[in-house]
Order: C-alpha cells, then structure tokens, then sequence
C-alpha cells in the first residue's frame, strides 16, 4: 500500500476530489494547513498598512491507496491541481506497512 500526501491550493480541492471520485477514490483526508516554499507568502492590506504574510494557506490531502492504485491517483492529483503558476504544491508518496480497520478488524488492503 502506498501513503499519497499532496499539498495543494486551497481552491483546487474541489476540483481534486472530484476527479479523485472520478477513479474510484472515496476516501480522503484533508485538512488546512500553511507553509511557504518557492511562493515566499504574499502582502496584505490591514487597515491601510501593508505587511508580508509568510505562511500562504494550503490544503494537505493524504490518501491510503493499493500499490496498483498510486500511480493513478498521483496522475490525477498532480493534472487537476496543477494552475501552470507558483505555489500548486507537491506530492509525496511513501509505503505503507499495514492498515487495520478498526470497526471490524480487517487488515491490509481490505481495510481501505
């Protein structure tokens, strides 16, 4: 089994999910998160006052997929998350020793 982490911009996640249902993937993690690479952040405006915010908002997905599975739900993370700007985020893809559910004991990939 393979273990997908992707950050992506905030407004893809829909577009993310979507095309993830679209390949048979349901289950999803996902949370907000913030963080800053080659973006470097951003100024803002606050009551008349310019600043630089250094942590831009990003949206963190991890996904548990069968190891026949990982190449197509990277394809599909990287296509429908990519804006062709800086800053679309990045993925990483790392095993998976075991899974278990815990509601009825499966184990493996039966428990996906």
């Amino acid at each position: 089994m393979k273990k997908i982490e992707a950050i992506i911009k905030p407004h893809k996640i829909e577009d993310v999910r979507a095309a993830l249902a679209g390949i048979g993937i349901i289950g999803i993690t996902a949370w907000d998160v913030r963080g800053f690479g080659r973006q470097k952040g951003h100024q803002e405006l606050y009551r008349g006052s310019e600043y630089q915010v250094s942590f831009v908002p990003k949206i963190k997905l991890e996904i548990i997929v069968p190891d026949a599975k990982s190449e197509e739900v990277v394809r599909t993370i990287t296509e429908s998350a990519n804006s062709g700007t800086i800053g679309d985020g990045k993925v990483f893809v790392s095993d998976v020793r075991e899974a278990l559910r815990i509601r009825t004991g499966e184990t493996g990939e039966d428990a996906l």
